[in-house]
């Protein structure tokens, strides 16, 4: 346990109702009691109680509420004082804090002491920051299902059983004097194989997990005048670009954040795509031709009532939707039976059918939306090196190699793995060869 005793607010800056100070460590509870003029505190009991400066004037009535260790956020003692939430009354208890024995407490650091007291593996931590940052329903559910273990079980999964593995194979090599008969290879080769396959599923959901915490690049594209900028302020509600019939009006690329068909769009409204000798003009449809390079969903906007328009395909691996404008006028015959998204901003008609349709487009990338495990860049890197160790150590192992060199592509995969939740324990091998083999009686 950490012997510093920390301190900081646990709501944002700001002006609110209330704000929440947090303190954690072996001395919480008598630096909350002091600042509080002396005020003992029962373990999860609500205490009204007045924070008093040195002088023993009033700087606040709050509420303080004593978890003791281990039963709380980070196995530590912690009180949590509900204050009045203004600026400077929050900064005078939390002064007031520092004055009885607390010491500020570093970013993430509650998070850290949760970790390292055995509260939190590393994903459920990261999960606390997606559950915050959330931008969609989607995102909002994948980071509950991580926090409450959806991807360190999974890891587990495949820990157990390559531990089991490491445990002949170090078996075989370690401790020939006992006579273990090690495992045939096809046997051995078999459990490699299904960790891999288990590794690789997880790996599959990297794209749907930086789709879910970053938003899809949702980039508008058309010819002049079709509503693309129409479009933009229709999804989010609110007049964000200039709408005008003068073609080009749209000289930049504009960027919004919208929460669609449960999903996180950053909406990039772009210049439109034609023939042009006007130099701005062009800068723009050159910014616009940068943003279609890089977008996960292209919205392909045209009017409806007029013929088509040629434009640049969309990016490989890129989705792309057809979202025909100006449903309220006389279609076009060219349009004819052809599949699209009939809007009509001028109405506001036709935002749920897209949203929809982004989420089908979507859900299918993502998997089943209540179980969905999505790995982040860390766990994807970790993960595609627990791969190739596997890999080596399957065709090692097939290929009659020494045991050491299988033993250290196994090591390699279980340091890899375990470096996802953050709990690499050698250990566990060895206990796992003496209770599976029960060495030396």
């Amino acid at each position: 346990m950490n012997g510093t005793t920390i301190a900081a607010r646990a709501t944002p800056d700001g002006v609110g109702a209330l704000a929440i100070l947090r303190l954690s460590g072996p001395q919480a509870h008598d630096v909350a009691s002091a600042a509080l003029g002396g005020k003992p505190l029962q373990p999860r009991l609500a205490t009204f109680a007045r924070v008093r400066a040195e002088d023993g004037s009033v700087l606040d009535e709050v509420v303080a509420t004593y978890f003791a260790a281990p039963a709380s956020f980070t196995g530590e003692d912690v009180v949590e004082i509900s204050c009045h939430g203004g600026i400077l009354v929050t900064e005078r208890v939390l002064e007031r804090l520092f004055a009885c024995g607390a010491v500020p407490a570093e970013p993430g650091e509650f998070s850290r002491r949760a970790f390292e007291n055995g509260k939190l593996d590393l994903t459920r931590a990261e999960a606390i920051m997606d559950i915050i940052h959330a931008g969609s329903d989607l995102a909002l559910r994948a980071a509950q299902h991580q926090l409450q273990g959806a991807i360190a079980d999974r890891v587990q999964v495949t820990l157990d059983g390559l531990i089991d593995v490491a445990a002949h194979v170090t078996a075989y090599i370690d401790f020939p004097e006992e006579d273990i008969p090690p495992a045939t290879v096809e046997s051995l080769g078999g459990q490699l194989q299904a960790a891999e396959e288990q590794v690789n599923a997880l790996l599959a959901t990297a794209e749907g997990g930086r789709l879910l915490r970053e938003g899809v690049r949702t980039v508008i594209v058309g010819a002049p005048n079709v509503g693309k900028s129409s479009l933009l302020n229709m999804l989010l509600g609110y007049d964000r670009a200039i709408v005008s019939d003068r073609a080009g009006t749209t000289r930049d690329t504009i960027e919004a954040p919208l929460s669609l068909g449960g999903l996180c769009l950053r909406l990039i409204d772009t210049a439109g795509l034609h023939s042009s000798e006007d130099s701005l003009e062009q800068c723009g449809m050159e910014r616009s031709r940068r943003a279609l390079a890089a977008a996960d969903l292209v919205l392909e906007v045209a009017d409806v009532s007029q013929p088509p328009v040629p434009l640049p395909p969309p990016p490989p691996g890129a989705h792309s939707l057809l979202v025909l404008n100006k449903a309220d006028l006389p279609e076009h015959p060219a349009w004819a039976g052809k599949p699209g998204i009939r809007i009509s901003c001028a109405q506001g008609r036709g935002r749920e059918d897209l949203g929809q349709a982004i989420r089908s487009l979507f859900l299918r990338s993502l998997g089943e939306a209540d179980t969905v495990a999505a790995v982040n860049t860390r766990h994807r890197f970790a993960l595609q090196q627990a791969a190739e160790a596997l890999r080596r150590a399957r065709a090692g192992l097939f290929a009659g190699e020494s045991p050491d060199l299988i033993d250290i592509d196994l090591h390699e995969a279980l340091d890899a793995l375990g470096s996802i939740t953050g709990r690499v324990d050698t250990e566990d091998i060895l206990d796992r060869v003496f209770s599976t083999f029960c060495l030396g009686k």
